[in-house]
């Protein structure tokens, strides 16, 4: 790989894991749990490693410092903690051994003494050498590998980046979690240790080979770089990617409630949304979770502001349609879940449709903020002790069937007085 191309590539890497590195820092500012912090101080020690490492950047280091080499020890040592962040991060994230607290610290108090033990032994090698001469910044270490004291650097650097990464990859890789995307991303991590391991690998022969004097696989060593940069790219699609994931997800949900929120909120209150700006909050934003749970808050403050506006009448409806629907034709009933889905939309377009002609009628006789409720008692939504946690997945199965057939059958039912029809 040239410079020029390293210079795209590391810098291209830098941008990306700058942009994850704050997106990972407000979270941790919001919630600040030792794994966020860990893959916030990750993605930072990450930035700080590939902005060092590209040429550009290794070349005005050393000239700022007078050293034209000297970029090399915190581009390694930054490298050595970004492993240790990945490597604790995959420990914590173990269910195995949570199990035994004791074991989990006795661990993590292990690898973090051997990882500040290496790079403080790596720092005094480096500081000892002699790195007189011209820079070249992807060849150092098969350029300098003849001095005793770096070939020692050097050999430090891999045998932690070879035990850390692999003991990563063995934990990744028998590691069983019950979310499906987390088990993805911690697959995904498992894999970018392996290619970390394949720049040593690439490193290892070329070094011994340049000490011995021969330059022969200088090109193999460089070659380890291309493994380090896609491992880098992989543990960070591995540590964003669950997350990404969750905030499309949540704003899928939250355009998805749309509908919901315009027929319960907008329709009948506007002084029910969290504020003006409330209807345009489907739009992108980072935030999406306080903007996905503002939505479900509000629409439940207007559903308990539709119930004295209901009837029992398009929920019987609704039933009495269903059950008709699949006796006849020996279908299956739909889930319960489902139904109950349809019978709270049919419910809430029909008192809906009450409040609107309460509006009209009122308007009409001159007194438009005198609504009078219907005499009969309030009846019941459906769902209505539907337990907190559940609430999301419920007013989104509301949302969607806010036209199914057996709702326009209903509502029309209801409104003309009629038996319910098939849809």
């Amino acid at each position: 790989m040239s410079e020029h191309a390293s210079n795209i590539a590391y810098l291209t890497i830098c941008l990306i894991t700058c942009v994850i590195a704050c997106w990972k820092g407000l979270a941790a500012l919001r919630d600040p749990t030792p794994t966020l912090v860990l893959i916030t101080t990750t993605f930072v020690c990450c930035v700080a490693v590939y902005l060092t490492a590209a040429p550009v950047g290794y070349r005005a280091l050393g000239e700022a410092v007078g050293q034209p080499s000297f970029a090399t020890l915190p581009v390694y040592i930054g490298i050595l903690t970004c492993f240790a962040h990945l490597h604790l991060l995959a420990l914590l994230w173990n269910p195995r051994l949570r199990q035994t607290p004791g074991k989990v610290r006795r661990t993590i108090t292990a690898w973090s003494t051997a990882y500040v033990a290496a790079a403080v032994v790596m720092a005094v090698t480096f500081c000892s050498a002699d790195l007189s001469g011209p820079a070249d910044p992807l060849k150092f270490n098969t350029n300098f590998a003849h001095d005793p004291l770096i070939l020692l650097f050097l050999t430090i650097f891999l045998t932690m980046l070879t035990c850390g990464t692999l003991s990563a990859w063995r934990h990744c890789h028998k590691m069983t979690l019950d979310d499906p995307t987390l088990q993805h991303a911690v697959r995904a991590i498992g894999v970018a240790n392996l290619f970390y391991f394949a720049y040593a690998v690439c490193n290892a022969p070329a070094i011994i080979c340049a000490a011995l004097g021969s330059h022969a696989l200088d090109t193999v060593g460089v070659l380890g770089s291309s493994f380090g940069a896609t491992g880098a790219l992989i543990a960070s699609y591995g540590l964003s990617g669950a997350a990404v994931s969750a905030w499309l997800k949540e704003w899928r949900d939250i355009r998805a409630l749309q509908p919901l929120w315009e027929l319960v909120v907008a329709g009948v209150d506007h002084e029910l949304a969290f504020s003006e700006h409330s209807a345009r909050s489907h739009r992108l934003g980072w935030n999406a979770g306080f903007n996905l749970h503002r939505r479900v808050i509000e629409i439940l403050d207007g559903i308990r502001a539709l119930r004295r506006w209901g009837s029992q009448a398009p929920v019987e409806a609704v039933h009495a349609l269903h059950a008709r629907d699949f006796q006849s034709n020996d279908g299956k009933p739909l889930p319960p879940h489902e139904l109950e889905a349809i019978a709270t939309a049919a419910a809430l377009c029909f008192a809906s449709e009450r409040l609107q002609a309460a509006r009209q009628a009122a308007s009409t006789a001159g007194r438009p903020g005198r609504l009078t409720p219907p005499e009969q008692k309030a009846a019941p939504i459906p769902g209505e002790n539907t337990p907190a946690a559940d609430e999301r997945a419920r007013l989104l199965r509301v949302a969607q069937a806010l036209h199914h057939p057996l709702v326009t059958a209903a509502l029309h039912a209801c409104t003309q007085g009629t038996e319910p029809a098939m849809p």
